[in-house]
């Protein structure tokens, strides 16, 4: 679950008198009208003006009444009496009076066009694929446009030009193809800033082309890798041939009216659905191609439900399950709205999991459980507590049956604790949204600071911290990534170091999940999005009976969640590359895990996903036949009924533990393929 965004309607008052000291009836509030100075706006992306809004009366008499404002979030700041525009486009702001329900009017307002257009670029960057350029090929140019603060224009529209067509011809989004031998320089132009380069066509001089690597078979999902052996009539190699790839597809009989059912980017090829494809590679007037038969992958797996630990008159929030010191197995589920409850369960049987004791601390939320890898010790958010205080809640789990209350913590921590990380002696514990705030647990009743980081003009909401590096999800921002110890890029818990951004701007980065695989060596980061409205039927939800507002993030009545898992090459931590995702459009993914090559999401209201991702990734995962197992958790008792919510999962000694908003803990069983002879 995020956290409540603060609403986007500001409130201000018009300066003036008062309309004496009478009560105001339906006649006076209907005879107002709104102004605004200016009735208009032209900005800069980044640049604030000041607006000014005056109520008036029928006599034209200046009234001191509330007014709200309303813009889009993503595009204007509404402020203080100042409009700060985030986004280019047009748009507008509605300046709305506040008039009490019981009037019976509509509600006065004025509608303030703001046109947003971006600054100048005063700077251009071009860079050249890697290769050579021979008549008959091409090769991409990327280009990254620079304002004069320093700022970047996300994907300059700039205009190319070629000095000499004849020799090389460009295209609008600076792809260029060798015509004749001879040299040509080629510009990107944006606005004031030019840049150009100059590019060399040589005589295409391959003889033969033909394909290396990749199989004559593959299941849907596999990634084959294929090179290009382009050789001279002398029989040498042509060096730096750059090639065009594509594919044909012919299905099998189970699929009619096929689509698009493969991808081939730079010589990795995967086929997404059964059938007999066709690896292309061309070059000039050479094509080399190689035909792959691809089969079904069969992953999907029976899954046995073995256990509920119901929790039926709250919402249950995220779980953690751990062996304690003693041996035994247990597991700790917050409540979401459940006056700062946290239960704690013995799941030493998966199938009979027993609340043995719980924990009230002073909170509205305890959205968050932690437990270090050792068992020693927990923690607790705590989001909306009575004296606003919040922080975190430390348990000393030496005896995990009997959990005591070591510490609470809240200094930096009062905007409330939505998410943490445990490691072995430390604890990350997000501030309000604003970052995160390292903490040396060596003392459990006196955990002590040791560091922070805050990204500048983001909202973070999670946190996972892999090898020294940690790994935070900021909605809009994406995943940003610091070093906290790994050391590479200098960075420590007292001194953390930026390392990376990959941004989403139009998604909800909710969760991030880093995994090391072993049979490629590759990392891949999985990230969760997190959109709990759009258009389409509503559900009742969060505990309200009032109509949700997705301005304010309040109320109880919300459409469907929406959002996929993004899945990123993060090898090379310092150019990561975006390569697959797992997608399933009905519903939206919360909390996420990987182990052992499958990934476990809950998928809210779509119940908990279980994922094939062994070996090399790429594609959509979800058309691939990598989905293994579906459970949704249904409920007679629930607190709503029979509504499924999946929230968070956790694989743990053969079992699956995940916690359900509506029902409580619950655990299944991946049934193995293959069953044992019994």
């Amino acid at each position: 679950m995020h956290r409540r965004p603060a609403p986007l309607l500001a409130l201000a008052l018009a300066v003036a008198g008062f309309l004496g000291t009478r009560p105001l009836h339906a006649q006076d509030w209907a005879a107002m009208t709104v102004e605004a100075e200016p009735a208009s706006l032209a900005l800069v992306v980044g640049e604030s003006s000041a607006l000014e809004v005056r109520v008036v009366d029928a006599a034209g008499a200046a009234v001191d009444v509330p007014v709200r404002f309303a813009a889009p979030r993503r595009s204007l700041r509404v402020r203080n009496g100042m409009v700060e525009a985030l986004a280019p486009g047009s748009f507008d702001v509605v300046a709305t009076v506040v008039v009490p329900a019981d009037a019976g009017v509509e509600p006065p307002s004025v509608r303030i066009p703001v046109t947003v257009t971006w600054p100048a670029v005063t700077r251009l960057d071009v860079e050249s694929q890697a290769g050579r350029l021979y008549v008959g090929t091409r090769l991409e140019h990327g280009v990254t446009g620079w304002h004069a603060d320093g700022s970047e224009r996300p994907a300059p529209q700039v205009a190319w030009s070629s000095s000499d067509p004849s020799v090389a011809r460009v295209s609008p989004w600076g792809t260029v193809e060798g015509v004749s031998p001879g040299t040509a320089t080629l510009t990107a132009s944006l606005d004031d800033a030019r840049e150009s380069v100059e590019v060399r066509v040589a005589p295409f001089e391959v003889a033969t082309m033909a394909l290396t690597g990749g199989a004559d078979r593959a299941r849907t999902g596999d990634v084959l890798t294929f090179g290009v052996d382009a050789r001279s009539a002398s029989g040498a190699p042509v060096e730096g041939l750059t090639v065009t790839w594509s594919a044909t597809f012919v299905p099998d009989d189970s699929i009619h009216a096929p689509g698009a059912a493969a991808l081939v980017r730079k010589g990795r090829f995967v086929g997404e659905v059964p059938g007999r494809y066709e690896v292309l590679a061309s070059a000039g007037d050479r094509v080399a191609r190689r035909t792959i038969d691809v089969r079904p992958r069969e992953a999907i797996r029976e899954v046995e439900f073995t256990g509920q630990g119901g929790v039926r008159h709250v919402h249950t929030s995220d779980l953690w399950v751990f062996e304690g010191t003693d041996g035994r197995d247990y597991a700790i589920t917050g409540t979401w709205g459940g006056d700062g409850v946290a239960y704690f369960w013995d799941v030493t049987d998966p199938a009979s999991p027993m609340v043995y004791d719980s924990v009230r601390v002073d909170a509205r939320t305890v959205n968050d459980v932690k437990v270090s890898p050792d068992g020693r010790w927990g923690a607790l958010s705590r989001e909306g507590a009575s004296n606003r205080r919040n922080g975190v809640v430390i348990l000393d789990l030496a005896d995990p049956r009997a959990p005591r209350i070591a510490a609470t913590y809240d200094d930096g921590l009062t905007g409330g604790v939505h998410n943490m990380f445990a490691t072995e002696s430390h604890l990350f514990a997000l501030s309000g949204g604003d970052k995160y705030v390292i903490l040396d647990m060596t003392d459990l009743d006196a955990p002590r600071y040791v560091g922070e980081y805050d990204h500048p003009d983001s909202r973070i909401h999670d946190v996972w911290v892999h090898d020294g590096i940690a790994y935070s999800s900021e909605w809009g921002t994406g995943v940003v990534v610091v070093d906290v110890g790994n050391g590479r890029w200098g960075g420590s818990l007292e001194n953390p170091v930026f390392v990376a951004n990959v941004p989403y701007p139009v998604g909800r980065t909710h969760a991030a999940f880093p995994y090391v695989q072993e049979s490629t060596g590759k990392v891949y980061l999985f990230l969760g999005d997190e959109i709990l409205s759009r258009d389409g039927a509503a559900f009742e939800g969060y505990g309200s009976d009032d109509p949700y507002d997705p301005a304010t993030g309040e109320g109880g009545v919300q459409s469907p969640t929406s959002g996929y898992i993004h899945i990123i090459d993060f090898t090379d931590p310092e150019n990561p590359v975006d390569v697959a995702r797992y997608e399933v459009p009905e519903f939206g993914t919360h909390n996420l895990w990987v182990e052992d090559d499958v990934l476990y999401v809950a998928y809210y209201e779509g119940g908990l996903r279980v994922v094939d991702v062994s070996g090399e990734l790429m594609g959509n995962l979800a058309t691939q036949g990598r989905e293994m197992s579906v459970f949704k958790a249904f409920d007679p008792l629930g607190f709503m009924a029979n509504s499924p919510n999946a929230w968070g999962p956790q694989p743990f000694k053969g079992h699956v533990f995940f916690s359900d908003f509506n029902s409580g803990l619950w655990s299944v069983r991946i049934v193995p393929r293959d069953r044992p002879i019994s």
